[in-house]
């Protein structure tokens, strides 16, 4: 007689529920996924444009991003990845700076020369931090203080920190920052130019072809599929239900944000454990997408290192992905993570780019609004959770508390931070606790 494989529904279609489901429909377990937008692959949707379709949100990942290769090779789509060495800069007091290589950092003017030292040596000492653990005592501010000096922060870091996490910006984890330095400096050539890696035709597509397989291996993938309540059963099952409908499964793994499962969960679980899911705070994004005739600098990825200037960083797309696989325009993203309150989030698409575009002319002075031959915005609000001092401590289980409910959600990375290669490992990594 066959054992009987349980049965599973997972809440959310991002890159942890996706792989999770792919190992589970592979494994011969029955699996559905539940998606409550309109398309799988969560913050890596895509939209269409007059050639190749886009990222809703800038995308890439790092050469050393191994579980994201694995899903690529096991999707079959390995010949549409494309490595490039890509341009970093940064804009401090009017001024652009290249900072691809160590030598830029050597003609980093806005530093004195032995400040320029001191940064090359803040990261390097940070890659070689062995134990994580020790940091996660200390703020990220106080720890590059301490590495780097109160100048260095201030030109470089300070900034930097305040565009990412706004009113956060002060109780961000040491251990955030570390893992940050870390990670890039691993995706680095010979020459210690950044390597950065890209799949032709938007990363909605790995998140497409997961799909496909799970459909082919007899899962169910379901989109505008909102999940309102998850509820134990009598008989030991679960039932999911919204508005289209009702699931029933065995177990039930939660991939959404936190504080959306809470409210899930509300009719069952205790007011400590719906606490421990609200208690991480999350920062919302919004991002403007140009599509202009011409391009805007040479840099890809432009670090914005003025507080008057609303938008973290300047992403040019187009001076990684070639400008002929959009029709010839330059694709360029204005990224800003904000609390979900801030007047930016609540405006419609015109009044961000009429927000945005005097601090473009004033960065770009050559720059025209008769550029712009598109504009999209997109808004994400559950975008990056906040990574505070003692975040192991903070961090609900996976394993809920009842039996067959389980979490794998972006929150719970960690001490790495939320990014397609760790959501796609946090997936499989749990599917793999159910696989005989």
């Amino acid at each position: 007689m066959s054992q009987h494989l349980p049965s599973f529904t997972i809440i959310g279609g991002g890159f942890s529920g996706l792989s999770a489901a792919y190992d589970l429909a592979r494994a011969g377990h029955q699996v559905t996924v539940l998606e409550a937008d309109r398309y799988v692959g969560g913050l890596a949707g895509a939209f269409d444009t007059a050639g190749e379709r886009l990222d809703r949100f800038y995308h890439h990942w790092f050469t050393n991003d191994q579980e994201v290769m694995g899903l690529i090779k096991d999707t079959g789509l390995a010949d549409d990845v494309v490595v490039q060495p890509t341009n970093t800069g940064l804009y401090y007091a009017g001024h652009f700076f290249k900072l691809s290589t160590p030598l830029d950092l050597l003609k980093f003017t806005a530093l004195p020369f032995i400040d320029r030292i001191r940064l090359g040596l803040l990261t390097l000492r940070a890659r070689h931090v062995k134990d994580w653990k020790e940091l996660e005592n200390q703020t990220a501010a106080e720890w590059l203080r301490k590495l780097g000096g109160e100048n260095v922060f201030r030109v470089v870091w300070e900034p930097l920190l305040a565009g990412k996490f706004g009113p956060y910006a002060d109780k961000v984890s040491a251990v955030w920052f570390w893992n940050k330095l870390k990670l890039r400096g691993g995706s680095r050539g010979k020459g210690g130019e950044e390597r950065l890696v890209y799949m032709k035709g938007s990363f909605a597509r790995l998140a497409e072809a997961t799909a496909t397989g799970i459909e082919k291996a007899g899962g169910k993938v379901i989109c505008e599929a909102p999940v309102t309540q998850v509820t134990p059963l009598d008989n030991g099952r679960w039932q999911v239900s919204g508005p289209w409908g009702s699931v029933e499964s065995d177990k039930v793994i939660a991939t959404t944000a936190l504080p959306l499962v809470a409210d899930m969960v509300e009719n069952w679980a205790t007011p400590e454990y719906l606490a421990s899911l609200r208690r991480i705070d999350y920062l919302a994004n919004v991002c403007l997408v140009l599509q202009l005739d011409r391009s805007l600098s040479s840099t890809y990825w432009l670090n914005v290192n003025d507080p008057s200037f609303p938008f973290v960083g300047i992403i040019e797309h187009t001076n990684f992905e070639n400008a002929s696989s959009y029709a010839g325009n330059h694709i360029v993203y204005l990224s800003k993570y904000l609390p979900h309150t801030d007047a930016l989030y609540t405006m419609s698409p015109q009044e961000v780019l009429d927000f945005s575009l005097p601090y473009i002319q004033k960065m770009f002075p050559k720059f025209d609004r008769s550029w712009i031959q598109k504009f999209d915005v997109w808004k994400a609000r559950w975008s990056q959770p906040v990574v505070e001092k003692h975040y192991s401590s903070l961090i609900p289980s996976q394993d809920g508390p009842r039996e067959g409910f389980h979490l794998c959600s972006m929150a719970q990375i960690y001490p790495e931070d939320r990014g397609t290669n760790y959501a796609i490992r946090e997936g499989r990594k749990i599917a793999a606790k159910f696989i005989a």
